[in-house]
């Protein structure tokens, strides 16, 4: 005899990874519940990919009125009204978060509100109520790593999260610990508006991952812009004082030790899987000592009817991971044949320029066995770039030698994560780099930059020396 639950699936966790995995479910003719304790949208939509990119786009207007003098435009003296730039950050949160909670409506996923907690590996507490479902995909996300001495008030010394809240006035000074996508993206928001920023990175190079020759000229355009950039350097401690946030800065490499003051700290370290309060030992699901749930290609945890998605169940911690996973487990839970099975998942530091990247680096795909050859085009030769008064940066195609298959695309630029569609398509269709140079690119686009990289990879790219 069958037993019989509440729900055939449970999806605990509403942000992109979740909203997807119930909504497609759901799709497929499943009955279909999706708890989450706190918004639908998760981080991405509420404290992370969306408001971050509102702040973006609302410094680069700053930028660019700046700039428009040099072609003959000029405006009033620049006022910020921080209460309405926070106000309409905070509008488009609500209306995407919104449309969430209308799509739950439509498909008709049960939304469920409170902390769920496992009670067995098909029975879970979810606020004051107890469902049962046949297959369970946890969703949890992921928050802010925590740095020891630096303690997060959200005021002066702030995460991600608090961050977001532009406050007046701007501050003055700014720190960023961690040279990642989230501490760019906030250098970047903050310099536009008129922050003095300093940027901090452990490691040798900022953004770790990334190509080392457009890291290279990621780097130039952020420092062209006024924003200070020291690697290899490490916060010790902060304290809070009239004049400001001391902090202890040192460098990793002599040991030497400095305090520089601050009106704003964020701390940007990277982000840690959450599993707080989900009780996964009582499914009998294996959580990492890292806090991370594995899964296989379906997305299957140890326990076979439980899926872990998204930031907790492994790196890259990225929205658009989340996403496909969340649709390959819904869909093998449906018993279709699906899988995990990507070439390249994109990355991008959504500054400006931004700093895009599929597939290898050119030094990846060296210690893979390839025998590498590559093709570069800079923005300074393209006439749309110009236009846009943006020719920092350039596209580069990681080819390999002797086959011409495409291995990775590396973009710093305008719009570079538009342009990394194309490249993303070509690695999955096994496209070549003649491939690209051979299909007509509309003129004048960014675009044409992509098939010029192609082009350069054979040395017959026409709008520069081909060395």
């Amino acid at each position: 005899m069958t037993k019989s639950y509440d729900y055939d699936v449970l999806v605990i966790g509403a942000g992109p990874g979740g909203y997807h995995a119930a909504i497609r479910a759901a799709q497929l003719g499943l009955k279909v519940a999706c708890a989450e304790r706190e918004k639908v949208g998760g981080v991405c939509l509420n404290v992370g990919c969306i408001p971050t990119k509102a702040l973006l786009h609302a410094g680069e207007q700053i930028a660019a009125a700046r700039h428009a003098a040099d072609f003959g435009l000029t405006f009033g003296e620049q006022r910020m009204d921080i209460a309405k730039l926070n106000g309409w950050k905070d509008g488009i949160v609500k209306k995407l978060t919104g449309g969430v909670g209308a799509l739950f409506k439509a498909n008709k996923v049960t939304h469920l509100t409170g902390q769920a907690s496992f009670v067995d590996d098909h029975t879970v507490k979810v606020g004051d109520q107890t469902v049962t479902a046949a297959s369970i995909i946890i969703a949890t996300g992921s928050e802010p790593a925590k740095l020891p001495g630096l303690d997060v008030d959200q005021e002066s010394i702030v995460d991600s999260t608090g961050a977001l809240v532009m406050p007046d006035p701007v501050p003055a000074r700014m720190l960023c610990i961690g040279g990642g996508v989230i501490g760019f993206e906030f250098a970047h928001v903050y310099n536009n508006m008129g922050s003095k920023v300093k940027v901090i990175e452990f490691m040798p190079n900022v953004v770790p991952g990334a190509d080392a020759d457009a890291v290279k000229e990621f780097t130039k355009a952020m420092k062209k812009q006024g924003i200070e950039i020291a690697v290899q350097t490490k916060a010790n401690k902060a304290e809070k004082k009239a004049d400001g946030v001391h902090v202890e800065l040192e460098d990793v490499k002599t040991g030497a030790r400095t305090v520089e003051v601050f009106d704003r700290v964020l701390v940007a370290v990277g982000r840690r899987p959450r599993t707080d309060g989900l009780n996964a030992q009582a499914a009998g699901v294996t959580v990492t000592d890292r806090g991370f749930i594995p899964a296989d290609k379906q997305q299957r945890t140890n326990v076979p009817h439980i899926y872990s998605i998204g930031d907790v169940a492994s790196n890259p911690m990225l929205a658009h991971k989340a996403m496909k996973e969340g649709l390959v487990a819904a869909e093998v839970i449906a018993g279709k044949p699906a899988e995990q099975d990507a070439v390249a998942i994109p990355g991008v530091v959504y500054t400006s320029p931004e700093l895009a990247w599929v597939g290898l680096t050119e030094q990846e795909a060296k210690d893979k066995g390839y025998s590498v050859k590559t093709g570069v085009f800079p923005l300074s030769a393209s006439g749309r770039a110009m236009t846009l008064q943006q020719t920092d940066g350039f596209v580069k195609m990681v080819v390999e030698k002797d086959t011409d298959l495409l291995l990775g695309v590396h973009i710093v630029g305008p719009h570079a994560s538009d342009l990394l569609g194309e490249a993303g398509l070509a690695l999955e269709m096994a496209a070549t780099a003649s491939d690209i140079a051979l299909t007509i690119h509309a003129h004048p686009t960014l675009g044409e930059s992509v098939l010029e990289a192609a082009e350069a990879v054979h040395k017959q790219a026409i709008h520069i020396m081909n060395r």
